[in-house]
C-alpha cells in the first residue's frame, strides 16, 4: 500500500477540481465579484518521518493582516521570484530560516482565493526530518507540528460561523491541541485532503 506521501505526490500530479476555490465559497447571501488579486505562495512543509508531520507557524500579533493566525510560511510573489515555488521557498527562508536547497518539492496544490485579496498557490514540499530553523520574530511567534494524517482527515474538518465585518462568515477549522487552524490555511488543507479521496 502506498504511503501517505506517495499518495500525495501522485495526487498532486493529477488535474483535480478543488473542493474550495476560496473564502467566497462560504459567503452567505451570494458571491461577490472577484477584485484584482495579489499573487502569493505558501510552502506546505511536510516532515517525512514514519508518521509524517506538517510544519505550521503562528503569525505575530502585530502584523497588519492575519495577525496571530496559524499559517504556512509564505507571502507575495515578487517579480524576481519567477513563480510560486521560488516565492514559497524564499518566504520560508525569511520567516523560519528554512534552507531552500533542503526542500524537495512534491507539487503544487489548488489556488486559494482569500477574502483579503490574495490568490495563494500552495507549494507542497518535503523538509528534513530535523530541519534547522530560525524564527523571524517580526513575522512568526512560534512553530509547531501537526500529524499530516490528522490534518488531512475530513473527520477533523469542522465548519464554523462567525460575524466578520458586519456579516456572517463560514470557514473551516481544524483543532490541534492548543492550536486552531482556520480560514485559508484550513481551506488549503481541505483541498489537499480532497485530492486523496
Amino acid at each position: 500500500m502506498p504511503s501517505l506521501i506517495e499518495r500525495l505526490r501522485s495526487a498532486l500530479a493529477q488535474p483535480t477540481p478543488p473542493t474550495l476555490h476560496g473564502d467566497d465559497d462560504f459567503r452567505i447571501g451570494g458571491t461577490q465579484p472577484a477584485a484584482i488579486e495579489i499573487p502569493a505562495a505558501v510552502l506546505v512543509p511536510i516532515i517525512p518521518v514514519k508518521k509524517p508531520k506538517l510544519l505550521l507557524t503562528t503569525r505575530t500579533a502585530n502584523l497588519r493582516q492575519h495577525a496571530g493566525q496559524v499559517a504556512f510560511p509564505g507571502g507575495r510573489i515578487d517579480p524576481e521570484d519567477g513563480g510560486p515555488v521560488r516565492a514559497a521557498l524564499r518566504e520560508a527562508q525569511e520567516e523560519v530560516g528554512l534552507d531552500p536547497q533542503s526542500v524537495n518539492v512534491l507539487g503544487l496544490s489548488d489556488d486559494y482565493h482569500t477574502g483579503t485579496g490574495y490568490r495563494v498557490q500552495p507549494v507542497v514540499g518535503l523538509v528534513p526530518a530535523r530541519p534547522k530553523l530560525l524564527i523571524n520574530p517580526a513575522e512568526v511567534a512560534n512553530i509547531f507540528e501537526v500529524p499530516l494524517e490528522y490534518a488531512l482527515d475530513p473527520v477533523n474538518h469542522q465548519i464554523r460561523e462567525s460575524l466578520w465585518q458586519g456579516r456572517m462568515r463560514r470557514y473551516y477549522v481544524i483543532e490541534w491541541g492548543a492550536h486552531t487552524i482556520w480560514g485559508a490555511t484550513a481551506g488549503m488543507l481541505v483541498n489537499l485532503a480532497g485530492r486523496l479521496e
